[in-house]
């Protein structure tokens, strides 16, 4: 590659696309702590009391219970950087994907849920993607559904979790409502 490209040899790699790297001989670890410093001091957060846990596990959200969110475009950014601190971070990534199905009508509910998870990941800024590297290579998959999470559709979610070895590999990424099909009679007459 050196034939035909201009390469440089920067060193080992540390910072790259909003992820923080770091490494020893024993484990690779992964975060996003920069990144969510920096939205943090987008949304005028960082002096807020941090939140213990990402969502209230009672809420249930709808489109209909709550006052509309006037700003639609400020909820649509603000999620949009919060899906893309998902990569990371699995343990926002189911309360994320809720909130992402309101992007067309968001309320105030849906809003204040997630200022909350901002204040959840101000407490736990340095959670990341831990790998070792003495772990046996094999993958475990966990899977959990719930019924009728969705309010307005009355759909259920699906949810799972991949690990390579001891690690998670992936978490929380796939989650989406599972569609019943239903047959259509055709009127042929």
């Amino acid at each position: 590659m050196t034939k035909t490209f201009k390469i440089k040899d920067l060193g080992d790699l540390r910072y790259f696309l909003g992820f923080d790297v770091a490494r020893s001989k024993k484990w690779i670890m992964m975060n996003q702590r920069k990144y969510a410093l920096e939205l943090l001091t987008y949304t005028c957060l960082l002096a807020y009391k941090p939140a213990v846990t990402p969502m209230d596990n009672l809420v249930k959200f709808s489109s209909t219970r709550s006052v509309s969110f006037t700003d639609v475009h400020a909820y649509r950014r603000l999620i949009g950087r919060l899906m893309y601190l998902t990569n990371a971070r699995s343990d926002i990534t189911f309360f994320v994907n809720q909130l992402s199905q309101f992007l067309d009508k968001p309320t105030i509910a849906h809003y204040n849920a997630a200022i909350r998870i901002l204040k959840y990941i101000k407490g736990v800024l340095n959670l990341g993607l831990f790998f070792f590297s003495n772990s046996f290579v094999h993958l475990k998959t966990f899977c959990d559904s719930d019924w009728s999470t969705c309010s307005d559709s009355r759909q259920s979610m699906t949810d799972f979790s991949v690990y390579l070895g001891n690690s998670l590999y992936t978490g929380n990424q796939r989650s989406k409502k599972q569609y019943q099909r239903v047959p259509v009679k055709l009127n042929t007459g």
